[in-house]
């Protein structure tokens, strides 16, 4: 466990798989559906996140690209605690394959993806910038969710543009009782990172 007192998080690891991490508030912070991390002046859990993505790497042993790095936080129906929680792990390798493929499509407006990813609706926008200047939550409250966030779960992956320059994709889904999402952006992830392992498979999330 790593504590940061300046910033008011806690980084662990998690049980289940050998390179995720989980970042969390001191605070007493239920989830994505709080008002709290919303407010003016609010951390910004993403960016700490993204900053500790280094722990993956050492734990795997060998450089984590940017673009198999990736962040998750699930909606309240998709989670197993009530504890704002951002899952730090790769990205599945049929994930980031799909997102490649679909590359052209991207840009700095929410859009459905046109494929789903694991049988789900996915939007998608990016966002430039080596860090994660601005707060993802904001984007996705203020440009797609509204006062709806908690029925979503965001997913914040490493990406370059097309030109090479540094930044993110920010992918949302949300929960659909009829379809059986129930927003687990961690599906996305690999705890068994095989696009760098090896592994023969993904390692599925544990619930």
């Amino acid at each position: 466990m790593d504590a940061s007192p300046q910033r008011r998080d806690v980084l662990v690891k998690d049980l289940h798989g050998d390179y995720q991490f989980l970042l969390m508030p001191m605070d007493r912070v239920s989830g994505i559906e709080s008002p709290l991390p919303y407010r003016p002046g609010a951390p910004n859990y993403f960016a700490a996140a993204w900053q500790a993505r280094d722990c993956t790497e050492q734990a795997l042993g060998q450089p984590l690209p940017r673009n198999v790095a990736s962040l998750s936080l699930n909606s309240p129906q998709g989670r197993s605690q009530h504890q704002l929680h951002i899952h730090i792990d790769c990205l599945r390798a049929d994930v980031l394959q799909a997102l490649d493929a679909q590359a052209a499509a991207l840009g700095p407006q929410w859009r459905p993806l046109a494929h789903p990813l694991r049988g789900h609706v996915y939007q998608a926008r990016t966002l430039q910038g080596e860090q994660l200047r601005a707060n993802p939550l904001n984007l996705l409250a203020q440009e797609l969710a509204g006062n709806d966030v908690g029925q979503w779960s965001l997913v914040v992956a490493g990406r370059e543009d097309v030109q090479g320059q540094p930044g993110f994709v920010l992918l949302a889904t949300r929960v659909d009782a009829a379809t059986g999402n129930e927003a687990s952006g961690e599906e996305l992830q690999d705890r068994a990172c095989a696009v760098l392992t090896g592994a023969g498979q993904a390692l599925e999330r544990m619930r």
